[in-house]
């Protein structure tokens, strides 16, 4: 019944970020750029944590204090629909991320995830995936931060899947430091219970400290996404 209840909320709500939409775009019509953004987040802040809190969901977050003043590429586990809610709720920064091409069909999110700096990506067409990350990479040396999901799909499980290297490119091209972000629980929200919502669901966000890239020598270049996913994969497991 409260899964019922919830579906039909959310029906509501959609209304509600169609009005978002048009305040974003209001927000970019009448004010600066870097001013704009700042409102932004704000404003996409505080929506996610509306859904969050309406869900029953409870983050401890780990870490806040390893994040500075500048941009970062964070890189993250990916283990449900509900991990971008939760780093745009609980991350204090303005973030866009590389996304799904699917979602541009949604147009409830579509505009306003535009406005964030997001980077719309089909995976099934390597040209235009590579389109993508250079964007992605303008997107860091302009200032603004990104996130991406290097294993490229929900994992549905405390498991890790394997991270894809092109992902990386990212940092590694922009000279921007990588923030390893690990999210656990938040497959229980939805996909660890046959797509019903489940709530009340406690969720652990650890973000980790930055790595400066242009430190790094061309072996662990090489090696960076074994070095970012152990380091997520130990806090996954750490109590």
């Amino acid at each position: 019944m409260k899964t019922v209840f919830l579906y039909i909320y959310f029906i509501f709500y959609a209304f509600y970020t169609l009005y978002l939409e048009l305040k974003i775009k209001f927000m970019y019509k009448n004010f600066a750029g870097k001013k704009a953004d700042r409102l932004i987040s704000e404003i996409v802040s505080k929506w996610a944590k509306n859904i969050l809190d309406k869900i029953g969901v409870k983050v401890d977050v780990i870490g806040q204090k390893n994040i500075g003043e500048r941009n970062y590429l964070f890189v993250s586990n990916h283990q449900g629909i509900f991990d971008p809610l939760v780093m745009l709720a609980y991350i204090d920064k303005s973030m866009g991320f590389i996304a799904k091409k699917e979602l541009l069909k949604v147009p409830v999110i579509r505009e306003g995830m535009k406005k964030i700096h997001c980077v719309f990506m089909d995976r099934e067409n390597m040209r235009e995936s590579v389109k993508a990350i250079a964007r992605g990479i303008d997107n860091l040396k302009n200032g603004y931060s990104m996130v991406v999901f290097p294993e490229g799909t929900i994992s549905k499980c405390h498991k890790m899947l394997d991270f894809k290297k092109g992902s990386f490119k990212l940092a590694i091209k922009s000279g921007v430091s990588i923030i390893p972000v690990a999210i656990d629980g938040s497959y229980r929200i939805f996909e660890g219970c046959k797509y019903k919502i489940f709530a009340p669901a406690g969720v652990k966000m650890v973000i980790d400290k930055p790595i400066d890239v242009k430190l790094l020598s061309a072996k662990q270049k090489r090696s960076l996404p074994l070095m970012v996913k152990s380091i997520i994969e130990k806090n996954l497991n750490s109590r």
